[in-house]
């Protein structure tokens, strides 16, 4: 068991499926244009009574190595997931390490809440047929099987909740095994939260999820950090990052994206959805201390930023309070909408692009910031050296987590 510290965990694969694009080239299309594909909802499930507003992905088709058998019994999270692992597992050349030594971590918690809805409604007037499988597939951990039998990860596999930050946390479990020695790599999958009509009601109703305010006008509606925001927008979304001990990597001669240079979490001690400045700080300066950085050596922040009247207003709070106004802002959600359990990692493919390519996404609708003063990047993308960029997620129940990638 080897042990290594926090700045010797690489990033050496990502794979991410959207609304606005399907696999890394389209994405980053799609990223830096500032497209959208938000629109009324149309699955099955997702709509009764009240029309809500989202972006929805484009028909997922079977890669020829995915097993033809898992994809036919596969729920829309557990195909995105096949689908965004397979993308990372292949840009770092997984097959030639030992799968003894490749964990799993999938973040979200009751992820398949619409596949299950449709699956009462069928079964409903004859609970008898109901389908044996139901037994596992109602299950997260589902996911896991799933996965590793296709890709013969023998390592280990688990699941972690964290509301809207369980992409990231997956991310920081992840760097943390790599860290103890318990494996030389770690996938953290941020899962397709697969919501019903019931799910988006009740955020509506919470005040969370956008009204019908922008009804007419569905491209309008996700606006982070604007003065005209109505709360957040949805979007379907899965994201996987490969995560790699520095010397494995190197000894097999994998290039790495950047290092993980640190991360924070932290919790407000309370249940409810309200966000927390002193929790959000404490996440903050816990990944800057584990990153050995000051706040001055922060580049660009890849914002939370949801479109909630309180959560963007605390965010910025926390980003001037831990001395971060400096750096360059944006908001990846109003381009792919809010996908909850996968929102962090979505967002750290984002991040990762964008040190790629020294090249800022814009922030669609924010034509009156809620605080002009900051360094926000706008309607337009731009070109930017990147050295550390900064990852905020947070999640209902006061979850906090923030993580610092560094170009290597």
């Amino acid at each position: 068991m080897t042990k290594c510290s926090s700045s010797n965990v690489w990033i050496t694969g990502a794979g991410i499926t959207s609304a606005v694009g399907q696999g890394q080239a389209a994405f980053a299309d799609a990223l830096f244009r500032g497209d959208h594909a938000f629109g009324i909802m149309e699955r099955p499930g997702r709509q009764k009574e009240s029309s809500f507003i989202g972006a929805e992905l484009a028909p997922m088709l079977p890669a020829d190595r995915i097993a033809k058998r898992l994809w036919r019994g596969a729920s829309l999270t557990s195909q995105a997931a096949l689908i965004t692992l397979l993308e990372a597992w292949e840009e770092a050349k997984l097959d030639n390490v030992d799968p003894t030594r490749i964990g799993l971590i999938i973040g979200g918690s009751n992820v398949q809440q619409r596949e299950q809805l449709l699956t009462y409604d069928t079964y409903a007037d004859r609970p008898l047929y109901t389908r044996p499988t139901y037994a596992l597939t109602f299950m997260d951990s589902d996911l896991c099987g799933t996965c590793t039998e296709q890709f013969n990860i023998k390592g280990f596999a688990y699941t972690v909740g964290g509301a809207s930050a369980s992409g990231q946390a997956a991310v920081i479990a992840g760097a943390e095994a790599i860290r103890s020695g318990q494996a030389d790599v770690v996938i953290a999958l941020g899962a397709l939260m697969d919501l019903s009509y019931l799910e988006c009601q009740a955020l509506r109703s919470l005040g969370a999820m956008g009204s019908d305010r922008y009804a007419n006008e569905p491209a309008a509606a996700c606006r982070p950090f604007d003065r005209s925001r109505d709360g957040f927008i949805y979007g379907e979304a899965c994201g996987a990052i490969v995560l790699e001990r520095a010397e494995h990597a190197a000894d097999r001669g994998q290039k790495a994206y950047a290092r993980v240079a640190g991360w924070g979490m932290a919790t407000d001690g309370n249940r409810n959805p309200n966000p927390s400045v002193e929790g959000e700080t404490r996440a903050v300066q816990k990944a800057l201390s584990s990153a050995g950085i000051g706040s001055s050596e922060i580049d660009y922040i890849n914002t939370h930023g949801t479109g909630s009247a309180i959560g963007d207003e605390t965010e910025l709070q926390v980003i001037r309070d831990c001395g971060l106004a400096h750096a360059y802002l944006n908001a990846t959600k109003s381009i792919t909408g809010h996908g909850l359990s996968a929102a962090g990692s979505v967002e750290l493919v984002a991040t990762l692009l964008q040190l790629k390519n020294d090249k800022l996404h814009p922030t669609r609708n924010l034509y009156e910031p809620i605080d002009p003063t900051l360094r926000w990047v706008a309607d337009q993308s731009m070109g930017h050296e990147l050295r550390n960029a900064l990852s905020l997620s947070m999640g209902f129940g006061g979850m906090n987590t923030a993580v610092i990638l560094q170009r290597l």
